[in-house]
């Protein structure tokens, strides 16, 4: 049942060429814990380039990143922030804005969404970059956890806004299936150091703070809103690791004066 369900996530979170099977899909959607078990397997992929940090400029390192990131995830969660950001900008009820979502015309608030997200995590890689090898890593690979627990925690506390892929992955979870999701992810958060557990923690906090959005904007959760809480999560996950390795770098040389 897990490995089934693990591959109905790899094939649906990446471009990790396992298959399609409707087995392993309906395994996917009953196991919001396969989230962070296939964010970690892609975690190890995308922080590949960050093994070449100090031998490579920083840069390199950062823009591989990127390319990485799309190369093994692809764009279907990067087209759901683009559809977000134009309901964000409108002015209207839920269903309006959800029509907005359904449109194929990308308006400026897609354009901004995908643009400081792109910024932000290429901001995000070059910090990282700047890192020991082994913690970057670590971090690269939280911050890719964190990203799927936040999708996961959707999973099992959201409603759905409509009928569609988000009511079929909230179908039969609830808030009792996240304690599976939260125990999976606890061996990635201890991986390295506290910046790693900073960095899953952070995946948390931004389900949280989407789901009252998303609830409170567009009706509830969907497709598009399963995307964007991917793609945002992975930019504050990282960009919290980096913070929280810094600071506790700062708190280690203050105790030693």
């Amino acid at each position: 049942m897990v490995l089934s369900a693990l591959r109905g996530a790899l094939g649906f979170l990446s471009r990790v060429p396992v298959g399609h099977s409707e087995r392993s899909w309906a395994a996917f959607t009953e196991t919001p814990a396969a989230f962070p078990l296939a964010g970690s397997l892609l975690g190890g992929l995308v922080a590949l380039p960050f093994l070449a940090a100090g031998a490579l400029p920083s840069p390199v390192v950062a823009a591989a990143y990127l390319g990485s990131v799309v190369l093994v995830t692809g764009v279907n969660h990067a087209d759901g922030l683009a559809d977000v950001g134009d309901a964000a900008v409108v002015h209207g009820d839920p269903a309006e804005r959800r029509d907005v979502m359904r449109d194929t015309t990308v308006g400026v608030g897609a354009v901004l969404a995908l643009g400081t997200a792109l910024v932000a995590l290429a901001l995000g890689g070059l910090a990282a970059a700047a890192l020991p090898v082994g913690v970057a890593v670590a971090v690269v690979v939280a911050s890719e956890v964190g990203a799927k627990l936040a999708m996961a925690t959707l999973a099992c506390l959201g409603t759905p806004s409509h009928d569609g892929f988000g009511a079929t992955i909230l179908d039969g979870n609830g808030p009792a299936d996240l304690v599976a999701v939260l125990l999976v992810t606890l061996p990635i958060a201890a991986l390295a150091s506290p910046a790693t557990a900073v960095s899953v923690a952070a995946g948390l906090v931004v389900a949280l703070f989407v789901r009252h959005w998303a609830t409170t904007t567009v009706g509830g959760v969907g497709g598009d809103v399963f995307g964007a809480t991917n793609e945002l999560a992975r930019v504050v996950a990282l960009h919290a690791g980096v913070v929280a390795w810094h600071l506790l770098g700062e708190v280690a040389l203050w105790t030693r004066l």
